[in-house]
């Protein structure tokens, strides 16, 4: 039962029943409260006591708090987690558990703790039911929270701080009879069985962990706190995970002492030190839980159990800093292995391919990636992290509209289209939930101006013969479909309110299809819109659209088939396939079925969420000095590569794919500037910061400019170039070399040059070139025009340079 806890005039604290959602969201939701909330998370121990206060362990029929002797038919159970990584662990702990815990209510508090309201079991205490609970579940808990007028101050009802609500917690099934009752026998009871209460449950403890207790107690063990009376027989089994994120604790055990201390495990001499070292590094990956370390860690060269766990419980008592180096060198060395060679088998061929050792992307794990960014790569799995990566920051830069990063000194938007290609049944699918979590808002407000226009539609169509007419309905729709004509597009394209419009097909074909006679339109309008540079359409009809827009802002994401790419883009040498980022998804044809497929889970989809609400409050100008260095020495080295191998498609090629690569990489950090502020401050915490100060996104987003974000830009550009060139180097080098490119037609024997040509020998050098010259053109000619015609004669194929000032003919004028 909740009872919302009131301070009267003489200091007292009474009470009321709140017995419905509407009076429950009313007193958390609270502008004042949600303000001391986060002033409390912030560090303002005053606004803690300003915070809305409830009771859940009391009946409270008099509604005066002090002295309440009426149990409630529900208890409270409060978990100090200490930072949010551990809440939101424990949260899905008891999440999981729900049922078998009769959770009612689950809730955050302003230091990132937890309040777990849960049915009581009748016969039980406060502290029995916390002790089943907290054995059940292997969570800490606040022995101080077991009395009945205990009460909890609770902050907002978000979907970020309230985590499950039933609506049972406002029914009280108890009578003010029976619950006076149920005091008497609990109380009798509770001074026969104090004897047996173990020593750590006496004394006051925020962090009390029961399941550590060496002492026997006919307390049970078993989950005990169930809905109804009667208690499971089986008792909760202690076994953790023998794995992390797929690889074996003893593959991370071996590796660890090959990476740390050269191949050799703990010996007598040195085992103290090894094995609480170690204990201080896997306490990062084992839930900083003394059971599960115990299980991982083994007793080395005849080191006693109870000599290990003290050095287990040691490290765990030790501070708590960053992950450690030591433990990260060894996890980058086991990265992408998830399996042992014995597990693997057979399969370890396919492990060769190249296909797949490329879309594994050494440089953009996911561990290593920003929030948001991290879920997207987890919900469709490594094999398509560059695909998912360069779908989703089309959908970042779009949602960050405001943010323009300077590249060589030009301030541009985050302007980005990418092309996934992949063929048939190559998981492509996969990224469509992932782009709608990303694009959830709009998606919602898509539907409600969905809903206007029709309703604006049926006016129109009621008063078709009236005098008096609807009028107009202009919508800013940002989230457009490319299954339209070029005239809707380019009306909604003007109506965005300055802000980026995102388009997504998981079909380009119905791009291909739809835009077959202005696929030229469609190309000018993508090449404007990366540009961000005006865009014009003008009708001469007073009923047809007329577009003025100032800067064209319109990031797409397309997928679809490698042959689709070339009815999509049709023309090489304008400059459209430059700017679209592309990616390919691996080759599937010979792989087996995975047990588990990746999916996008809940969790995942709330984490993208937050940083996608957070995104649209950036707003600036930013110049990011080391990620625009990085550009320029990539740009440099390809130079210097393609300068040796004459590669004039990579080079020019090199231009655009800098700028795209910055422009992605700059969207990776923004995610890692919102997961900074979410971790530091919570959800809501880090939207108030950031329009509370307008500048600190700047100044964090210098920080982010970290070597794994560095790294990240190398990868993303190599990717980029390299699947340009697969895809379109044969068909540039063709389009340039054809007779309808610019000055590459048929030649024609037209001037005195072909004469220069006719009379020069079959091998020749620069002085016979230059007195030939003078021979047809008289004495004016100077040795710079006779290398410009030596240049020309190059490049239209007639003759090949030998060696420093040689020359040799490989065709003749005609």
């Amino acid at each position: 039962m909740v009872n919302l806890i009131i301070i009267n005039e003489d200091g007292h604290k009474i009470a009321r029943p709140v017995t419905n959602r509407e009076d429950y969201f009313a007193q958390r939701n609270a502008p004042d409260n949600a303000k001391n909330f986060y002033d409390a998370r912030s560090g303002d121990e005053q606004a803690k006591d300003r915070q809305v206060q409830y009771c859940y362990n009391d009946l409270l029929p008099d509604g005066i708090l002090k002295g309440c002797c009426h149990p409630s038919s529900t208890f409270a159970h409060d978990i100090d987690c200490g930072n949010q990584e551990e809440q939101m662990r424990i949260k899905d702990v008891l999440l999981e558990k729900k049922d078998e815990i009769g959770l009612l209510e689950l809730s955050g508090s302003a230091r990132y703790g937890l309040h777990a309201v849960c049915r009581r079991q009748p016969g039980k205490t406060v502290r029995e039911c916390q002790y089943a609970l907290s054995m059940a579940t292997r969570t800490e808990y606040d022995t101080n929270a077991r009395g009945l007028a205990r009460v909890l101050y609770t902050g907002p009802a978000t979907p970020d701080n309230l985590f499950y609500l039933d609506d049972a917690i406002f029914e009280e099934k108890l009578t003010v009879e029976e619950s006076a009752e149920e005091y008497k026998r609990l109380k009798d009871r509770e001074r026969k069985k104090r004897e047996e209460v173990p020593e750590g449950a006496k004394k006051a403890n925020k962090h009390y962990r029961p399941w550590e207790e060496d002492t026997t107690t006919t307390m049970t063990t078993k989950t005990a706190v169930k809905g109804d009376n009667s208690p499971s027989d089986k008792t909760e089994s202690l076994s953790y995970p023998t794995d992390y994120h797929g690889i074996p604790f003893r593959e991370i055990l071996k590796k660890y002492w090959e990476v740390n201390n050269r191949g050799f495990e703990p010996t007598k001499g040195d085992r103290d030190t090894l094995t609480y070292q170690l204990a201080c590094d896997l306490r990062h990956i084992c839930g900083k839980n003394a059971d599960w370390l115990d299980q991982v860690i083994p007793c080395y060269d005849g080191f006693s159990p109870e000599e290990k766990r003290l050095k287990i419980e040691s490290a765990l008592n030790s501070d708590l800093e960053a992950f450690p180096s030591r433990l990260r060198n060894v996890l980058n060395a086991l990265e992408g292995k998830g399996q042992t060679e014995e597990v693997r088998g057979e399969t370890s061929e396919v492990d060769d391919d190249p296909d797949r050792v490329q879309s594994s992307m050494p440089g953009l794990q996911s561990k290593k990636m920003p929030q948001g960014v991290r879920d997207s790569i987890e919900a469709v799995g490594p094999a398509l992290t560059m695909p998912v990566v360069t779908a989703i920051c089309p959908c970042i830069g779009a949602l960050a509209t405001g943010v323009k990063l300077d590249v060589h000194g030009q301030k541009k938007g985050l302007n980005l289209i990418a092309y996934i290609a992949g063929e048939y049944a190559s998981r492509k699918g996969d990224l469509d939930p992932v782009i709608d979590a990303w694009m959830v808002e709009e998606i919602a407000k898509n539907l409600l101006y969905q809903q206007q226009e029709d309703e604006h539609r049926a006016k129109v169509r009621a008063a078709k013969n009236k005098k008096d007419q609807p009028e107009e309905v202009r919508l800013p729709v940002r989230f457009i479909t490319l299954n339209t004509t070029v005239a809707n597009l380019a009306d909604r394209l003007a109506n965005t309110d300055g802000k980026h419009a995102f388009s997504y097909t998981p079909e380009a074909d119905t791009v291909a299809q739809k835009w077959k006679s202005t696929m030229s339109d469609f190309s000018v309008m993508l090449r404007q819109s990366y540009d961000g540079s005006r865009y014009e359409r003008e009708a001469r009809s007073a009923e047809a659209v007329n577009v003025h827009i100032e800067h064209l802002l319109w990031n797409v994401t397309l997928c679809g088939t490698p042959d689709c790419i070339y009815r999509v883009i049709r023309n090489y040498t304008d400059g459209l396939q430059s700017r679209i980022a592309f990616a390919r998804t691996p080759d599937n044809t010979f792989s087996k079925l995975e047990d588990k497929t990746p999916v996008l889970t809940t969790r995942q989809m709330e984490h993208i969420q937050q940083v996608a609400h957070l995104l649209p409050l950036m707003q600036g100008e930013v110049v990011l000095t080391k990620l625009e260095a990085r550009g320029r020495m990539w740009l440099e080295q390809i130079r210097l590569e393609t300068m040796m191998n004459d590669d004039r498609v990579k080079a020019r090629q090199r231009f655009r794919v800098c700028v795209t690569a910055q422009r992605m990489t700059c969207c990776l950090m923004l995610c890692k500037v919102c997961e900074t502020l979410i971790q530091k401050h919570g959800f809501s915490g880090a939207e108030t910061r950031l329009k509370q100060n307008p500048t600190l996104w700047k100044e964090m987003l210098l920080k982010a400019q970290t070597p794994t974000m560095l790294e990240a830009y190398d990868v993303i550009a190599d990717s980029l170039m390299e699947n340009a060139l697969f895809f379109f180097r044969d068909r540039i080098e063709n389009a340039v070399n054809s007779r309808d490119y610019a000055g590459n037609s048929d030649r024609q024997r037209v001037g005195k040059n072909d004469t220069i040509f006719e009379r020069l020998d079959e091998e020749f050098g620069f002085d016979s070139a230059l007195q030939q010259s003078i021979a047809v053109k008289g004495a004016g000619v100077t040795r710079n025009s006779v290398k410009q015609m030596l240049k020309n004669w190059r490049k239209q194929g007639l003759i090949v340079q030998t060696e420093a000032g040689r020359y040799r003919k490989v065709s003749t004028v005609s």
